[in-house]
């Protein structure tokens, strides 16, 4: 493995450099003094901004552009027959992914927090950044969502804290540098890549032992996991639990929601009461977010009285219960949601919402997720009093199993539900400008391009 040392920079080429995370890891290396250059297949606003920062880049992607980089970064959309890979290859130039790059990044840093989990990760990263701005820890962030409080994906800060999330996907997570590692959930996702739920959870108990085995490492993991012990069993170093059961060490008590789904809760550690958590952001599936970066920032030294006044400040990530606008009387939401529980927990928060009818616009994600979990998703958006189903999302997919929306929205009506498919943006626009009314509350949700449907209707 190359490995990344901020006291000798070098000249590095970023095949892709557009992408979110590859644009942030590009900036902490530009800005760590190294000599950055890069590609991409269009400009973006997070090209532009590295550009002005004075980092050469080139729309398109070409064998020229491997000029004399000393290591080429690549993403995993990236094959070996891009030009660019393929001339890396030819010249014997060394290379990493950017999965690679990022475990190298946080091995500079004297704690490396990563959290990890089928779902959350976005949301408890940035309440732990949040959490450590606000303790003036000065900490460097790299998140998968927009954050106001770092005004985007990433935050470059001193040298001794570095929080990220780590993806599964891929087994990405495998090549990182944790000192602490949070763990919030394993459930089963991504099986166009994991064969089932015990792959995952192998997964997951290699992540834990890419900890340190001794006491520089630390796990914060949620207590309520499904045997849990199969991976602190696995453990050398120190580790807590959190979850909403009494056997964990951080739990929360006379949990209570106000008109608009944000909760209170008498927060607890093994036992002793140490004051009430109010959040701005909705739904229960916050809390135990909220445990899992309470747990994390305690153990880093940030008193429980700063902990607390950071959360109750928190206000939420782009795309989680974000709030679009109102259309006919009809308040307009947006949320990330495309995993069966994140959608359980997303519109369980929404029935406690004041509202009158309950609508959510879905867009499942990938052919492989939606065949695999076609029940569960069905299950889930019963929560809805009416679901109006858009096409799959392919991303990076194509559909040789015949897998459709309408599948989902014939199981939900089998089961007494209301669900209707509708393949065209625009068509979902007139169904819902024709049915919302006054008092009524959607949804758009998923992890593709239906947020354009909320934006649309609202702008």
């Amino acid at each position: 493995m190359y490995q990344i040392d901020f006291s000798k920079p070098i000249k590095v080429h970023f095949i892709g450099i557009g992408g979110i995370s590859m644009s942030g890891l590009a900036e902490i290396l530009h800005e760590a003094g190294f000599s950055v250059s890069g590609s991409d297949m269009k400009q973006s606003a997070l090209t532009d901004k590295l550009t002005s920062n004075g980092v050469k880049i080139t729309v398109g992607q070409s064998a020229d552009n491997i000029v004399d980089p000393d290591l080429v970064v690549y993403t995993a959309a990236i094959h070996p027959d891009n030009p660019e890979y393929a001339e890396a290859v030819k010249r014997g130039i060394p290379m990493l992914s950017r999965a690679e790059l990022l475990g190298e990044i946080m091995t500079n840093y004297k704690t490396a927090i990563n959290i990890a989990g089928t779902h959350g990760k976005t949301t408890t990263t940035s309440m732990l950044s949040e959490i450590l701005i606000k303790a003036k820890k000065d900490p460097t962030v790299s998140v998968g969502g927009l954050l106001d409080a770092i005004g985007g994906n990433l935050r470059n800060g001193a040298r001794d804290y570095f929080v990220a999330e780590a993806c599964e996907y891929t087994n990405s997570f495998l090549s990182f540098h944790p000192t602490v590692a949070v763990i919030l959930n394993v459930e089963a996702d991504h099986l166009d890549f994991f064969k089932d739920i015990d792959d995952i959870r192998n997964s997951f108990r290699r992540f834990v032992l890419t900890l340190p085995q001794d006491e520089s490492g630390f796990l914060v993991i949620n207590g309520d996991i499904k045997n849990r012990e199969f991976f602190t069993d696995a453990i050398g170093c120190g580790y807590t639990t959190f979850g909403l059961s009494d056997g964990c060490d951080y739990t929360a008590k006379d949990i209570s929601f106000d008109e608009y789904a944000r909760p209170s809760y008498t927060l607890i550690r093994k036992g002793e009461s140490l004051g009430t958590v109010k959040l701005k952001v909705h739904g229960k599936h916050n809390v135990l977010d909220s445990l899992a970066a309470i747990a994390a920032a305690e153990h880093v030294g940030v008193k429980i009285g700063d902990i607390i006044e950071a959360l109750g400040e928190f206000e939420g990530v782009k795309r989680r219960f974000e709030h679009k606008g109102v259309v006919n009387g009809c308040e307009i939401l947006d949320d990330y949601a495309h995993h069966p529980q994140e959608i359980e927990a997303t519109l369980k928060a929404a029935q406690q919402c004041k509202h009158n009818k309950l609508y959510v616009v879905f867009q499942p994600h990938t052919y492989t997720r939606t065949k695999a979990l076609l029940k569960d998703f069905a299950l889930a958006l019963q929560n809805a009093d009416e679901v109006i189903l858009a096409d799959i999302y392919a991303a990076r997919e194509v559909n040789t199993i015949g897998v459709s929306s309408a599948d989902i929205a014939e199981l939900i009506n089998a089961a007494g539900g209301h669900a209707v498919h509708i393949p065209d943006f625009e068509k979902i626009k007139k169904y819902i400008l024709d049915n919302v009314k006054e008092g009524d509350l959607l949804i758009t949700m998923g992890a593709g391009n239906v947020v354009d449907i909320a934006d649309q209707l609202t702008r």
